[in-house]
């Protein structure tokens, strides 16, 4: 086997790269398509980025794309975990846009990859190199603990399993199902409609704006840059799902959802409060991304990070996610 690494995505064969993503099993983030549209579009400053790919002759058998950022904390858990880091240039994998860390395989490579990794930090000038959003009991996460590497707690991203949207109400309590139930009914009497489009046909620089917006008010200011977030999502093509909710024409919610071949990932959304009726705009986009998940016949609703109360009485559970930073 051989480590090659190349500058950038675009330097790599989209079908020799995504052959071992979906042999894996890995997310949607390690898609060519996802990894090119942040290099094309990037939404948290960075230094530098480039990829790795194992090869055992001619064949690839991992990849892994990474960043050198010095600025790479947008929700400020990284350095709560690790303060040492502040001001640090840290070569990562992947960014913090992707809520799911793996190292896409189809062989036992990893000790190779850190070796690598290590070589590859040192060259850039990292003062740290590692992986963020790790599951905690994954694959990844058991083999950066047996090769001796300590984790620390980052945060939780949230996720349930899907069958029928009838069978994920049930699993319900008895008042988060007559909410939504409710509010279903609310938002039709209010005039409420929603739409399913491709990116190319969705109002994205009004989501955009409306995705600034609310993390804006959620303290999460810069996490999705305007003009920079509508360039990336029309680079990731059929890997987008949006969803509009409009009250007289007017847009109160938009979900920008990703999707891979068992998880519907609801990425990124927008919401606006002042409506006309006693509804929550919030409550309608997340219904409806629930029922188009099980329409595509996805597995596993991925409900990302953030909001948790919410997502508990929705019937999430949460996925421990831990940073593991090595000292270059």
């Amino acid at each position: 086997m051989r480590v090659e690494f190349s500058n950038s995505i675009r330097e790599i064969d989209a079908a020799d790269w995504n052959s071992v993503v979906h042999a894996s099993g890995a997310p949607v983030f390690y898609e060519h398509a996802y990894v090119r549209a942040y290099e094309q579009a990037p939404l948290t400053n960075s230094d530098y980025s480039g990829c790795f790919v194992v090869r055992d002759g001619e064949k690839p058998v991992a990849v892994l794309p990474v960043y050198l950022q010095t600025a790479v904390n947008p929700l400020r858990r990284l350095h709560e975990a690790y303060p040492e880091t502040v001001g640090k240039p840290l070569l990562l994998s992947h960014t913090w846009h992707c809520y799911d860390a793996h190292v896409p395989a189809t062989a036992d490579v990893l000790p190779r990859l850190l070796d690598a990794f290590t070589r590859a930090a040192s060259v850039l000038g990292a003062h740290w190199y590692g992986f963020v959003n790790v599951e905690r009991g994954n694959a990844l996460s058991r083999g950066l603990s047996a090769a001796g590497l300590p984790a620390r707690h980052l945060t939780d991203r949230w996720a349930t399993e899907l069958t029928t949207y009838e069978h994920y109400l049930s699993k319900l309590g008895i008042r988060a199902r007559a909410n939504l139930r409710r509010n279903e009914r609310r938002a039709e009497e209010a005039g409420v409609t929603i739409e399913v489009l491709p990116a190319d046909h969705a109002a994205l620089d009004e989501i955009s704006l409306l995705c600034t917006k609310t993390a804006t008010r959620f303290d999460t200011n810069g996490f999705y840059p305007g003009s920079t977030l509508t360039e990336f999502v029309l680079a990731l093509g059929d890997l987008v799902h949006v969803i509009e909710v409009r009250q007289h024409d007017r847009l109160v919610a938009a979900g920008i959802c990703l999707a891979d071949a068992t998880r519907f990932h609801t990425w990124a959304c927008g919401v606006d409060y002042a409506v006309d009726g006693r509804y929550s705009p919030y409550g309608v986009l997340f219904g409806e991304s629930v029922k188009l998940a099980i329409r595509l016949g996805k597995t596993t609703l991925e409900g990302g990070r953030g909001n948790s109360d919410f997502k508990r009485r929705h019937g999430l559970s949460p996925r421990h996610l831990d940073a593991v930073l090595i000292r270059v």
